[in-house]
């Protein structure tokens, strides 16, 4: 799930980013709004959080302008104004609404309500036989058996899913689990991948497509 970030105050931004990442979260930053457009218009978000007052501006007047073309994806906005009025112009233009000081727990599960609730087409639970990944719940088992993995591990076998047995190119592998720049060099998936594959046990059905990629089959 990719979200985008936009937030001034570089602590928060920071402390938002980290916390979203280690949830397993692609995560993108802008420091104010024509940052937030340009991302917009250049990736797929499956929600995006807004700090209300920005230096360009007020996010809300944004967003219901973005609204007013036809823009749907879901947002949350970051705010210290708590007063009635703000919170129902807030909920208008967006999908939730939290006041600060918040807890970062409770941002996260907002955050993954809120990309649930975007629609992407993606079924909540992906199957292949006996493997199965709870996109709600954010849990992967099978046979039954829990597996316990990384965040980095839960987004690359999400993809592989998703794929339903057609291979999944490294680079799109890389640019799921590691939003920032990797080295061309790096073995980082190889990494990933083996342990991935003794998680998921026997008989194996996580193969690799020599000069392609990665199929779960």
């Amino acid at each position: 799930m990719r979200v985008l970030v936009t937030e001034d105050d570089e602590n928060l931004r920071v402390a938002v980013e980290a916390s979203l990442r280690g949830a397993g979260f692609a995560v993108d930053v802008a420091v104010d709004l024509p940052d937030a457009d340009e991302a917009l218009s250049v990736n797929a978000y499956d929600s995006v959080v807004f700090d209300r007052m920005l230096p360009s501006g007020d996010s809300l007047r944004y967003v219901e302008t973005r609204r007013n073309a036809g823009w749907q994806v879901p947002v949350l906005f970051l705010t210290a104004r708590d007063t009635v009025p703000d919170r129902i112009a807030g909920l208008r233009w967006g999908d939730d609404y939290l006041v600060k000081p918040f807890a970062v727990v409770e941002l996260i599960a907002r955050v993954r309500s809120l990309c649930r609730r975007g629609g992407s087409g993606q079924a909540p639970v992906l199957r292949l036989r006996d493997v199965e990944l709870d996109t709600g719940r954010h849990e992967a088992r099978r046979g039954g058996t829990l597996l316990i993995l990384t965040a980095k591990e839960f987004v690359v076998l999400e993809r592989l899913l998703a794929a339903d047995g057609t291979p999944v190119h490294r680079a799109e592998l890389i640019a799921a689990a590691w939003d920032e720049l990797v080295p061309p060099a790096s073995n980082v998936l190889d990494v990933l991948i083996a342990q991935l594959r003794r998680k998921l046990g026997q008989p194996p059905v996580l193969h690799t497509v020599r000069g392609v990629g990665y199929v779960l089959r």
